[in-house]
């Protein structure tokens, strides 16, 4: 067995369930500007119960990435310092906010700035982050620099504010399946027009990528490799407009444009996945040359195997009892 594939999967199923999961949560704070005060309550007891739970997957796909792949974690961790530093701090501070805004009175509006900034600038540096591990990390004479800002590139940039819009499109999704009434309606409206925005970003970051490295390019327009991926894009355009078709008419099965929008995240991902493979780390670390020793694998492989399914039960466990819908009046279910 290729151990390098297998911790590359995990990790791989680590990373996509944090985005999915958090993403909707971090996109209800970047949505709050658009909401009135009453619909904020709503909104934040939406995911009240989740939200801590959900970045419990942040937290798998560190440890997978330290314990699997070191020096993959100390190239990243060295050379996205910084952002890596503002994301956790401003993680923090969304954390505080949503704790604190149920008990304050003449402050609440400082904690809704707190939750909206913190979810913001969260998204923005993991966005960023993705833009940079997907131009690859640059070098100085074999070596990273502490001091270099080599990270903060107009394609990195780019990517951070793309990747808020598809947490914002999550949210508003998330609010037209789990409400009713007005802040549906309202919901529903600007999840028309994130989905048109992420369709537009989505083609552009796809187009913009191929032009960072001849590697990409051929990897995607040589032939046959063409004909081989030609489903990943036919298929993404496929689940954008089965989404938006799904807020066009509305049915009782309100959960399909969230899960249409996570098929087009889970495509994206193997788009990108496909694009830098067998990269980790491009253009510098492949799998097999990031893999840990087997001793280390198989000192850690027991805990692995114990908490993923306990974190997928307990998560599971907590979204089928709050599965309804969230009362318009009293913010619960």
């Amino acid at each position: 067995m290729d151990w390098a594939i297998v911790w590359f999967l995990l990790l791989g199923f680590g990373v996509f369930m944090y985005v999915v999961l958090d993403g909707f949560d971090l996109g209800l704070g970047i949505l709050y500007p658009w909401y009135q005060p009453d619909e904020r309550l709503l909104m934040m007891n939406s995911i009240k119960h989740i939200w801590d739970g959900n970045e419990t997957w942040l937290v798998l796909g560190g440890v997978l990435l330290f314990a699997a792949f070191p020096p993959a974690y100390s190239l990243v961790l060295s050379h996205l310092y910084l952002p890596i530093m503002t994301m956790l701090l401003a993680l923090i501070f969304r954390g505080v906010a949503f704790e604190y805004r149920f008990k304050a009175t003449t402050s609440k509006h400082w904690w809704d700035f707190a939750f909206c900034a913190g979810s913001s600038i969260t998204t923005f540096c993991q966005g960023l982050m993705l833009g940079v591990l997907l131009q690859g990390l640059v070098l100085e004479e074999g070596t990273l620099t502490m001091s270099s800002w080599s990270w903060l590139t107009p394609f990195s940039v780019f990517t951070g504010f793309a990747l808020m819009v598809g947490y914002a499109l999550l949210g508003t999704l998330w609010l037209v399946w789990k409400t009713s009434g007005a802040i549906q309606q309202h919901s529903r409206q600007i999840a028309l027009n994130l989905l048109i925005g992420l369709a537009v970003l989505l083609v552009i970051v796809s187009g913009w990528s191929t032009l960072l490295d001849e590697r990409i390019m051929d990897r995607w327009f040589s032939f046959p490799n063409t004909l081989w991926l030609a489903p990943l894009p036919l298929l993404t355009a496929y689940a954008l407009w089965r989404a938006r078709q799904a807020l066009m008419v509305p049915t009782k099965r309100e959960w399909l444009p969230f899960a249409w929008v996570i098929a087009v995240f889970g495509l994206s991902f193997l788009g990108l996945v496909v694009s830098v493979f067998p990269f980790l780390i491009p253009w510098q670390l492949t799998l097999w040359e990031a893999i840990a020793p087997a001793k280390s694998l198989n000192f850690i492989l027991p805990g692995v195997l114990i908490l993923v399914p306990v974190i997928l039960g307990y998560t599971l466990f907590g979204y089928r009892v709050f599965s309804g819908k969230l009362d318009s009046v009293e913010g619960g279910y």
